[in-house]
């Protein structure tokens, strides 16, 4: 092992020889020239001793004292640095620890040795020296190196706590054997730290703690932290589930539910709640804290102090599941931060069957959390007070600084994955140990014993105390009946947003015409001080002129006034996505920039003084994490218009487990309703197989038991009443909106102002406006084909090149399906010969497979002669479209000549 390179001439009065002198005036000289040519703790003397200092025998002596600090501060920075390296953190003790080399100091004062040690190398090993402030490196220095710090929480608290966490498990393998659950035991302590956090936070005030977290423990945590009702949870094991009347819900297993309570702690009403969480264990992060920030914006917490979030991880998750790292770099970012969230590890050191050198590449399975400058504490499972310590800390650190930290609690699984797994097949040398390891109540107990606050009789009576408790929950479930009553779910159950009809009839959602003019207005009002591009405002002047005049309103603008509208009347409008505030296809300008000092200006956010806000963020290039933290905020404020863009379509790819675990079922499994708005630009325009196709398969597959919207519309004046149904219709459904690119500057894709006016509404069908009746042949579709086939026929007529009357109608709202309003048009036709599905997506993709036996019900129902549909489009694709733009073109011709039955040229 080395020793640090002063040590010898601190310690040996011999060492200082000609040779040595001679040697450090070598490094001074080498110094001067290149600080960085030098060991550190050299460097740091000469930078002490200054320019100046040429090195001699006979003033060495002098300048021993100045060695000497610098050697004990080299110490201290090493034990502050890789402290944790050497702590005493495994409770099984089969870690294999490393950094001897880094705390090598044989030569160093043993006092202060010992207590740098005990600070940095005991059960707690602190990760902060990566921090990039001074200040926060010294708040940790001055914190941890306290040595009359103690546990906020009292050491009756504390056992309590353990007394609880312990018991409830072995009851429920007692009553339950074999059942999954997911249990706690061997990581008890979590329910310290909770106990912990609650209490903190309920003596500073805090208002609301939403936690997302995982399996293990999860039904612990509910009975201990959150007081969910013993028997409801007892019940849950017998099968029993919550189903309000008139809904049909799916329900989840038990170790999936959220929960949700009001506590009144030190004279302060708390609440929290637990939100449902699939198997997709991380996923729940960016929920988390879209909800938090909802929250903290709805109600002006602005200080970011009244609205906390918690998530307990697994340790295996928090390292190998990318959603993390994409939801940390959230947490300070303008548009996303919530002041921090404090990170629980429950770390089995193993992840089901894999071990830790197989889970994660670097020292801990932390370290991702360093890329965002969060401190790290680790700390010994089994030792109960440093874990509530810690917590103390953690809590401290997160309301002065607003930064995220990680609590990595190194405990160990005394079951396998699950308790009907046998963890000895792939782990049985762990398993001996933890067989071999009493409990971390047994540990704390037996320590108050030893102190004499406590007594073995006394401990018995806790322990008995608290089985009471479970067997009177156990006792009253088998009686007991889920109602509206006792829902503990997160928030209340609202009828009017899950008893809706699919073929209701669509609310008003249209705006007087003075409103939408006062909004036009602002849409080019921009502060005299404010430099606009000069070919922006020549956009945005044109802008408010279409709404002045009742000129065509393009789609950007039909956008511009939903947003504004709604604004005004009091619903919040947050957009959030990749460059949304230009727009992927430089169509929105929503977030202006100015050309001098490069300040950003939304002129919908100030119309007037008493408009609710309106927030545009570019998001940071991530999809998971951030329509994560979207469908968190839409729960968080349902008054609010939440949406999400994705750049393209297709990148909604990267977001699919949020889309398929809580957008499209997260209604009939938790009885959690979002009013989330998906924009995904679609339109085959030759772009490729990546640009060209949002996959609205995959959410038409995804569609049942109305719940979801989904729509395509054609035109700006139902994309603004799409976008003002969200709010009007009391009920909340995810919407789906396939929209535009290259529509978006097409002359036909236009609206009229009258169109967005009083007593208008959205249409689910447009019917031809031209051929409105008596058509020989219809064409069915949706979204831009409708353009180019409409542009086929006006050319094919104006040659004489097509006598038929082909009507083409539009469906622009796939699901719910409007079987009505298709009805009523193919009742128009009754002459018709032929009806075609026509798309320009691949057999195997588009809405085909979706639409082709409920269109033909919808004719079955109507009595019209044609009982068959056409499909005209792509040939089935592993691809969702070619890469050739020439070969596009010919598939798009060939397409729309087929469909108008045209000759092929």
């Amino acid at each position: 092992m080395s020793k640090s390179p002063l040590t010898g001439l601190l310690n040996n009065r011999d060492a200082m020889n000609s040779e040595n002198v001679a040697y450090l005036s070598e490094l001074h000289s080498r110094w001067l020239k290149d600080p960085q040519s030098v060991d550190r703790a050299y460097a740091t003397l000469f930078s002490n001793l200054g320019d100046d200092n040429p090195f001699t025998l006979e003033d060495f002596s002098d300048k021993k004292p100045l060695l000497r600090q610098i050697s004990d501060d080299s110490l201290k920075t090493a034990y502050r640095t890789f402290g944790h390296l050497q702590a005493q953190l495994d409770p099984l003790n089969m870690q294999i620890k490393r950094g001897e080399d880094a705390l090598f100091f044989p030569d160093a004062d043993p006092d202060l040795q010992a207590r740098y040690r005990r600070f940095y190398c005991g059960t707690i090993g602190a990760e902060f020296m990566h921090l990039l402030s001074p200040q926060e490196r010294q708040w940790w220095i001055d914190q941890l190196e306290s040595s009359s710090a103690s546990p906020s929480l009292s050491d009756e608290d504390i056992l309590a706590a353990l007394i609880a966490a312990e018991e409830f498990e072995a009851f429920c393998q007692q009553r339950y054997p074999g059942v999954r659950r997911f249990g706690l035991e061997g990581g008890e302590s979590l329910i310290v730290a909770l106990r912990s956090l609650v209490n903190n936070a309920a003596l500073r005030k805090v208002k609301t703690i939403s936690f997302g977290m995982s399996h293990r423990g999860r039904l612990n945590v509910m009975a201990n932290i959150l007081h969910k009702d013993l028997a409801a949870i007892f019940s849950e094991f017998a099968g029993k589930t919550f189903q309000p009347p008139g809904i049909s819900v799916s329900g989840d297993v038990k170790y999936h539910l959220g929960t949700s309570t009001h506590l009144t702690l030190h004279d302060h009403d708390i609440e929290l709640s637990l939100l449902p969480n699939p198997s997709h264990l991380e996923a729940i992060g960016p929920v988390i804290l879209g909800r938090v920030r909802a929250l903290q914006d709805s109600r002006k917490d602005k200080e970011r102090n009244q609205h906390l979030a918690v998530m307990i991880h697994g340790d295996a998750a928090f390292a190998g599941q990318g959603v993390v790292y994409e939801t940390l770099q959230l947490s300070q970012l303008e548009g996303y931060r919530t002041g921090g969230t404090i990170h629980f590890i429950v770390n089995n050191q193993i992840g089901f069957t894999t071990s830790q050198q197989n889970a994660y590449s670097g020292y801990w399975n932390t370290d991702v959390a360093k890329s965002v400058a969060a401190p790290i504490l680790h700390v010994n499972g089994d030792d109960a007070e440093a874990v509530a310590r810690c917590t103390d800390l953690a809590y401290q650190w997160q309301r002065q600084f607003k930064r995220d930290i990680v609590i990595d609690i190194q405990c160990y699984r005394r079951n396998g994955h699950n308790e009907t797994d046998d963890p000895a097949f792939t782990q049985p040398l762990m398993v001996k140990a933890i067989q071999a390891q009493p409990g971390v109540k047994q540990r704390f107990g037996q320590k108050l014993i030893q102190k004499g606050s406590l007594t073995t009789e006394l401990l018995a009576q806790k322990e008995q105390s608290y089985k009471n408790i479970l067997l009177n929950g156990f006792d009253r479930s088998a009686s007991y009946e889920f109602n509206s009553h006792n829902w503990f779910g997160d928030g209340p159950i609202d009828p009017t947003r899950l008893l809706d009809k699919p073929e209701r009839l669509q609310p008003m959602t249209g705006v007087p015409l003075t409103r939408l003019r006062e909004v036009g207005h602002f849409l080019s009002k921009i502060p005299s001080d404010f430099t606009l591009h000069p070919r922006l405002k020549r956009q945005l002047e044109s802008r408010t002129q279409s709404v002045n005049e009742g000129s065509p309103i393009d789609w950007a603008t039909a956008e511009a006034l939903a947003f504004g509208t709604l604004a005004l009347d009091g619903h919040p409008v947050r957009l959030s996505g990749q460059d949304c505030g230009r727009g992927t296809f430089t169509q929105r300008h929503a977030v202006l920039t100015d050309q001098n000092t490069g300040r950003n200006f939304t002129p919908l956010a100030h119309i007037n003084h008493r408009q609710a806000p309106v927030d545009i963020w570019n998001s940071p290039l991530s999809e998971y994490a951030v329509l994560g933290f979207e469908y968190g905020y839409s729960l968080g404020n349902p008054e609010a218009l939440a949406a999400w863009e994705a750049q393209f379509g297709d990148f909604s790819n990267g977001a699919q487990i949020i889309i398929d675990q809580f957008l499209a079922s997260g209604e009939t499994k938790w009885l959690h309703s979002s009013g989330l708005t998906l924009l995904l630009p679609h339109g085959y325009e030759g772009a490729g197989p990546e640009h060209s196709s949002a996959r609205p398969e995959r959410y038409l597959q995804l569609s049942a038991e109305n719940n979801l919207r989904v729509c395509w519309p054609s035109t700006p004046a139902n994309y603004f009443h799409a976008l003002r149904r969200q709010i009007i219709r009391r009920c909340r459904k995810p919407l789906i909106i396939f929209s535009p690119k290259s529509l978006l500057r097409n002359r036909l894709t236009v609206s009229s102002l009258a169109e967005m006016g009083p007593q208008t509404r959205f249409q689910p069908v447009l019917a031809d406006p031209l051929i409105t009746q008596d058509a020989d042949r219809i064409i069915v579709c949706s979204g831009k084909v409708y353009y180019d086939l409409f542009q086929a026929r006006e050319e094919a007529q104006k040659n004489n090149d097509f006598q038929s009357r082909t009507a083409l109608i539009r469906i622009e709202q796939l699901y719910p399906f409007p079987h009505h309003a298709l009805i009523e048009i193919f009742q128009k036709h009754p002459q018709a010969r032929e009806i075609i599905w026509c798309q320009e997506e691949p057999h195997n993709g588009g809405a085909w497979q979706f639409v082709n036996r409920r269109i033909e019900k919808v004719l079955r129902t109507a009595q019209h002669p044609v009982k068959k549909l056409d499909y005209v489009g792509r040939a089935a694709s592993a691809s969702p479209a070619t890469g050739s733009l020439s070969i596009h073109q010919a598939e798009q011709k060939a397409l729309l000549q087929k469909a108008l039955s045209l000759k092929m040229s």
